[in-house]
């Protein structure tokens, strides 16, 4: 029970240390949360026109921490100088603000691209600050694992100071102290919401759920700073008896990766050489997107598990630091057989980009593991963090490379069909081979969907539309049968359909569906009144996913009204959730609009408003039942 209480004590005690030892990080993480409260507090409509804003600070503080963790590391692990202490903390809040300013200045997505009303950060700023995180915190945990030989030196020895490098012993210990952080947080944020749950339900029934947001806030504040106070003290000459504690692993660990883990990732080396015993016989015999999966698993999972049995001494241990890199290497050969094959088949996108920079990774750790044992494991770190920063730059990144292998893999398909004449595009006078056309279709939608992407001057983005598609290139989209392999993302949002009812259109004269028009290929109603020749249109393809409503009459544009104060009254009244499709009033779907000249009725038959915050994507539909219409006396 002592020594429950001591642990307890110690991991508490590191917390509140971990303000002094990082203060940079944890300033960071606190500005984080409170982001994270300012938003909770916000309603989805009051929220939604300062989503950019919140989602640049978010992701700043969240780099400043990671940045600062790291450099306040190196700054005590090799000089401990008050001077290099103020400097590392100063480096980390800069590194935080330039990442604000880069992000709010030139982060957000193309407005001729995304469909949303506000700003938003593209995919590709948000690769590029999660790669700086990524290597900021491989980079602190190599550091990390720099141990000064002894801790009593005075200051003219320090430069003589023997160091010594262990990061497989850094390594597990930053999952060591992730996994206590989290146990703490689960028992906090369990124990909190209970009693918010008797609050609520013995003395205050209309407590707001936000409540329980707070807490998981509050709560994931506190995670953070346990977790960074549980690392030892890193400073030059001193030598903290902790961290011998928190490198070592308990006997359970051991048991679960030496004999558990270890049985079942020899396991799956036996099915993947079964695997290449079939791609010999006949084909890979499963989707790329699968096999990258189980290749990336196996790799990487492979490689992570080499690194932490590293110090294990028992039979299965050693046995698999030894087949492992081995038996990587020949699956890594049939796995990249299986990617040239896939580049014929479809040509080079991000599923295969990425493929590329896991199997470099995976084969070099192989190869350096083999050669170098242990001591390749600062060596693989150092590869990954240079290609997780190659992954992100221009002409060579993952955005801008794929894009690059299309355009040309499309642009010799066009040709080849004649298709394409001096930068113009053709529509095909006979319709092509199967093949041809859904290789057709992959490309364009792909380039018509990549972000941040150039382009040629003859493609437009619209051709991811089936109607525009089909008038630019003469034939009907035809996508590939691919077997979609991934987790699914967990949507949030608002559905709404109009009940059935009456409605009373005495004073209206014409009614129609504008929408029906549009999905026939039309592009506007016309209609002849009393006063003039009156076209409607009604856009459905805006760059922010709204419809636009126009009105002309002889020519001249007296209404032209977006949707979107529609959306932020349907926003209001019917809060994004997780709830199922509803009914709505008429009073609800419908708007009243009117000019000089006219009075207008539309009536909506159902709204869709659907959020991804996995992507922090928004999408919008509107769907019109009827417009009425009437000219004004």
């Amino acid at each position: 029970m002592n020594t429950m209480i001591r642990s307890i004590t110690k991991s508490l005690t590191g917390g509140v240390q971990a303000f002094k030892t990082f203060p940079a990080a944890i300033g960071c993480a606190l500005a984080f949360a409170i982001v994270t409260v300012i938003r909770i507090q916000l309603d989805w409509p009051q929220q939604e026109p300062y989503n950019f804003l919140f989602n640049c600070l978010h992701w700043s503080f969240a780099l400043g921490a990671i940045f600062s963790l790291m450099t306040i590391t190196g700054a005590q692990s090799r000089y401990n100088k008050p001077k290099a202490f103020l400097t590392a903390n100063i480096m980390g809040v800069v590194a935080a603000g330039i990442t604000f300013v880069l992000l709010y200045m030139f982060g957000s997505t193309d407005p001729n691209f995304v469909e949303s009303r506000f700003a938003m950060i593209s995919a590709l700023s948000i690769a590029r600050v999660s790669m700086v995180m990524l290597v900021s915190y491989l980079t602190f945990v190599v550091l990390a694992g720099v141990q000064a030989e002894n801790n009593h030196m005075s200051e003219a020895k320090e430069k003589n100071l023997k160091v010594k490098y262990d990061f497989a012993k850094s390594f597990f210990m930053s999952h060591k102290a992730f996994f206590i952080a989290l146990i703490y947080g689960a028992v906090m944020m369990v124990g909190s919401s209970g009693v918010a749950g008797a609050v609520q339900a013995l003395i205050y029934n209309d407590m707001s759920s936000k409540v329980y947001m707070y807490i998981a806030t509050v709560v994931g504040f506190l995670v953070f700073t346990i977790y960074i106070g549980y690392f030892p003290d890193f400073r030059m000459g001193s030598l903290d008896e902790h961290r011998e504690v928190a490198q070592k692993q308990p006997r359970f660990v051991e048991i679960l990766f030496g004999y558990i883990m270890v049985p079942i990732v020899l396991a799956l080396t036996i099915v993947l050489f079964i695997w290449a015993g079939r791609t010999i016989m006949g084909g890979t015999g499963a989707s790329f997107i699968r096999l990258s999966s189980i290749a990336a698993s196996y790799t990487i999972g492979g490689i992570w598990l080499h690194i932490m049995v590293t110090h294990h001494e028992s039979g299965v241990a050693k046995f698999y630091r030894r087949v492992y890199p081995l038996a990587a290497l020949v699956i890594l050969g049939f796995e990249a057989w299986a990617l040239i094959n896939q580049l014929g088949k479809s040509g080079l996108k991000i599923t295969e980009y990425t493929f590329i920079i896991i199997w470099i990774i995976a084969a070099t750790g192989a190869v350096l593991l083999l050669l170098m044992k242990n001591k390749a494991h600062p060596v693989i770190v150092a590869i990954t963090c240079g290609l997780a920063i190659i992954s992100v730059l221009p002409i060579i990144g993952y955005y801008s490379l794929p894009v690059s292998a299309q355009v040309n893999r499309l642009e010799t398909l066009l040709v080849s069909e004649e298709m394409l004449v001096d930068d113009k595009l053709v529509a095909a006078a006979a319709e092509p081979e199967l093949a041809v056309r859904e290789a057709i279709t992959d490309s364009v939608d792909f380039l018509a969907n990549a972000d941040s992407a150039k382009l040629p001057v003859w493609f437009n983005r619209d051709f991811r539309d089936s109607l525009t598609f089909k008038k630019a290139f003469g034939f009907d989209q035809v996508f590939p049968k691919e077997d979609i392999y991934g987790p699914p993302s967990e949507y949030m949002g608002t559905s709404l359909y109009l009940k059935s009812q009456a409605i009373d259109i005495g004073e209206y004269r014409w009614a129609f569906n504008p929408q029906e028009q549009y999905d026939k290929g039309q592009n506007f109603i016309t209609v002849d009144g009393d006063k003039g020749t009156y076209k409607i249109y009604w856009n459905t393809t805006s760059k922010d996913g709204i419809p636009v409503l126009e009105i002309q009459m002889n020519d001249k544009v007296i209404i032209k009204k977006d949707m979107n104060d529609f959306i932020d009254v349907i926003s209001k009244k019917f809060p994004p959730g997780k709830t199922g499709s509803q009914q709505a009033s008429l009073e609800d779907l419908s708007l009243n609009l009117e000019s000089k000249e006219i009075k207008v009725l539309l009536v909506f038959s159902n709204v869709d408003i659907n959020i991804d915050p996995r992507n922090d994507v928004i999408n919008y539909g509107i769907n019109m039942d009827s417009l009425y219409m009437v000219e004004k006396i």
